[in-house]
């Protein structure tokens, strides 16, 4: 049996539903008609109604109502209007995932054990985690500093939005950048429209640093996947994709570091 829907989903749901005509793809709605939603389904409202946006542009997966309205290779998300505007966008699927395949780089684990131990959810671990080891730093060859985690603000004609943390940084050429850090964990995933709102955040309020949007996430035994993402056409795309697996200097052998060596690029 499909799982019966949770308050948040069956609130958007009923939202679209509403709006929704064939061959829709661009349903715009306001924050404001979630108490209306809420109360014609006789759900209690929750009192942060912020999150339920978030839960559904982020974490939680879209009902089955929506799901059924998506034509073959296509998918719903949620996008920013402005201050509590809000639509549903119909547009090609794309999807930011760790490959498998590719190669782990081992680097000395540098995380305080009292961080590790106290760390309280899979993102604050994983920022900490990537903070510690400067793994910015490795990743894009860069000297980055972090400048604010958590970064919540608004964007001109899309609205608010949240950043996980922003770095700054500098290359050797003494060319400055802004780097916009999405962390994802346990079930978590990589946000397109979220990397989008990054982009515009950092070109709004930076427009004269270089902007590098990176995502990093938790993938099985610790191993930590990064990306650099940019955009062509409109579409995020991967840019660069390592893997960094942290453990003690004892487990990084001769054999690894003759890899190392002969590594291009």
């Amino acid at each position: 049996m499909a799982k019966a829907p949770n308050r948040y989903q069956a609130i958007l749901a009923k939202i679209f539903e509403e709006r929704f005509t064939p061959g829709s793809t661009d349903i715009p709605f306001s924050r404001d008609e979630l108490p209306i939603a809420a109360a014609d389904l006789k759900i209690e409202l929750p009192r942060n109604l912020g999150d339920v946006i978030y839960a559904l542009r982020y974490r939680t997966p879209f009902p089955a109502v929506i799901l059924a309205k998506q034509p073959e290779g296509y998918e719903w998300t949620i996008v920013g209007r402005g201050r509590s505007q809000y639509a549903f966008v119909l547009g090609k699927i794309n999807r930011i995932e760790p490959n498998p395949a590719l190669a782990l780089v081992k680097i000395p684990d540098s995380t305080p054990e009292i961080i590790t131990a106290y760390a309280q959810s899979d993102e604050q671990a994983l920022l900490a985690k990537v903070r510690y080891n400067r793994l910015i730093d490795i990743f894009l060859s860069v000297a980055a500093y972090s400048l604010q985690s958590h970064l919540r603000t608004t964007v001109a004609d899309y609205g608010q939005i949240e950043i996980d943390e922003v770095y700054v940084g500098v290359d050797k050429q003494g060319r400055q950048f802004i780097i916009p850090v999405q962390a994802k964990g346990g079930k978590d995933r990589h946000s397109v429209v979220q990397t989008k709102q990054d982009m515009l955040f950092c070109e709004e309020r930076y427009p004269s640093l270089i902007c590098r949007a990176v995502s990093a996430q938790f993938m099985e035994n610790e191993l930590i996947a990064m990306f650099e993402l940019g955009l062509e056409d409109g579409k995020v795309v991967i840019q660069q994709e390592r893997h960094y697996r942290l453990c003690s200097s004892g487990e990084i052998e001769a054999e690894d570091l003759a890899r190392y060596g002969n590594a291009s690029g």
